[in-house]
């Protein structure tokens, strides 16, 4: 099939569209050793595409999918090993990826025919729940965490007790929180003690300190959320596939 070499360069995860075009603007694409020209269209399957002089390689299937993740299962022990292989990554390296302590993983109940292909995106702590991507898209993945990006997350928020309208707007200013500046945030409440919070960062237990350092700590925290990406009806502990849909708009949205 044809399609333009930016995309299949997208698709194949070099880099994003906009740095293909750069790329093949430099004169850095070859098509059968010519010089690719903007707009150029190729065959990923059948063309030989050189990216820098480096033959251009059939990559796996990518895999996307949504857990709505239940309290009391871990994602940062195995989340930290897929980090380290943005553009490497092999899923087969996590298979024995589990705390020492045994602790239950987001690899305990994905379905048996998941398990070693796809890693989650990002943490959500034991104690939380709500939406988590998996996938094997290195990536989409670096593009959904790394801070430069400024993707949102979004949150549903129940503390302890009441949380006043000026402890949620500290929330939304951002604060100190060991030694380093929060970035603003986007509030909405929804109760006395329920709010919705969105962040475009994602400090580890950023959430649970914020509203502890404001006097009202969580009782409950739920990501309901990613970018653009929400699901209301997916029920907790259960795992789906991203329609063609949907995986369009999150890699558009991302850049990919």
């Amino acid at each position: 099939m044809q399609e333009r070499l930016q995309k299949i360069l997208s698709a194949r995860g070099v880099c994003s569209r906009r740095k293909a075009e750069e790329y093949i603007k430099l004169g850095l694409v070859k098509v059968y050793g010519e010089i690719a020209n903007l707009g150029q269209k190729a065959d990923a399957a059948e063309d030989k595409i050189e990216v820098d002089g480096r033959v251009l390689e059939e990559r796996e299937e990518m895999m996307y999918y949504v857990m709505n993740k239940p309290k009391g299962v871990e994602t940062s022990n195995v989340c930290r090993l897929a980090s380290l292989q943005v553009f490497t990554f092999k899923p087969e390296n996590l298979k024995t990826c589990k705390p020492v302590n045994e602790r239950r993983t987001v690899f305990d109940i994905l379905p048996k025919h998941l398990q070693g292909k796809v890693y989650p995106v990002g943490r959500l702590d034991k104690d939380s729940s709500g939406l988590l991507l998996l996938t094997n898209d290195g990536v989409l993945a670096y593009r959904l965490t790394h801070p430069k990006f400024y993707h949102e997350k979004e949150y549903e928020v129940i503390t302890v007790r009441p949380i006043s309208d000026g402890a949620l707007m500290k929330l939304g200013k951002g604060m100190i929180i060991s030694g380093e500046r929060t970035k603003p945030a986007k509030i909405k409440r929804l109760g006395g003690n329920k709010f919705t919070l969105a962040l475009t960062e994602g400090k580890n237990r950023q959430i649970r300190r914020m509203c502890q350092k404001v006097g009202c700590p969580v009782k409950e925290l739920k990501r309901i959320r990613i970018t653009t990406f929400s699901d209301n009806r997916l029920k907790e502990g259960k795992v789906r596939s991203l329609t063609e849909k949907e995986k369009s708009v999150l890699l558009e949205t991302v850049g990919l």
